[in-house]
């Protein structure tokens, strides 16, 4: 962290929000907001290039998903810390977040005395999630994980990978589209999405795009 203010990173693909956010952290003495971006895409060669010391990104934005960014930048400049900012916090957002070793997650909700403090506290090297998050997860020497589930829904019985081939089909993206953001082949995406649609037992991408905005997946 800087010896005098904590760099950040904005990502939101709302430029009211994302500006009102920039406005008040700026407003305090030791945040500097250096760059405000609007997808994940352009988050980890920002990140590169600027080496901030905290990232506050929205979960649901267009292209390739902030979880998947959140890993290249976990790779490529492991220094940088993430806090996960959304309306939603169902079990598989956090436990994706967890996955990526995200240091915080927000509810869109949260005030912004609470946003501050989550900053603060996550550029010094701790973590802070949301009463909400937190009420949903266990801390302890093993570290941070989703406490014991109640029976599996048919969102848990896919994998990560799933998940987000599911995503990416619910915002309307062609097969091909999806091959080239998650930079795998069209047939690897095909496959993923029979599984998905076996193991959900949704056959159409209409169905399958209301489902996921029903379980909080996608903004609707």
């Amino acid at each position: 962290m800087s010896a005098d203010k904590v760099k950040l990173i904005l990502v939101d693909d709302h430029s009211l929000l994302r500006q009102s956010l920039a406005d008040r952290l700026n407003a305090e003495i030791d945040f500097d907001v250096v760059a405000q971006l609007e997808s994940a895409d352009d988050a980890v060669r920002t990140v590169v290039e600027l080496r901030p010391d905290v990232v506050l990104m929205d979960i649901d934005m267009p292209g390739v998903t902030s979880f998947d960014a959140a890993e290249q930048i976990n790779s490529r400049r492991p220094e940088t810390r993430i806090i996960f900012l959304s309306a939603f916090f169902n079990d598989r957002y956090i436990e994706q977040a967890l996955r990526v070793e995200a240091k915080g997650y927000l509810i869109k909700s949260s005030t912004m005395s609470t946003v501050i403090k989550a900053i603060r506290q996550v550029a010094q090297g701790r973590v802070y999630f949301s009463d909400e998050v937190r009420d949903r997860i266990v801390v302890d020497a093993k570290g941070i994980r989703l406490s014991p589930k109640a029976p599996q829904t048919r969102v848990s019985t896919l994998t990560p990978r799933e998940l987000e081939v599911l995503r990416y089909l619910a915002r309307g993206l062609s097969k091909k589209e999806i091959a080239q953001t998650m930079h795998i082949s069209a047939k690897t995406v095909e496959g993923h999405t029979e599984k998905v649609m076996n193991k959900l037992d949704i056959h159409d991408r209409v169905e399958l795009a209301r489902f996921a905005i029903r379980e909080g997946l996608v903004e609707a």
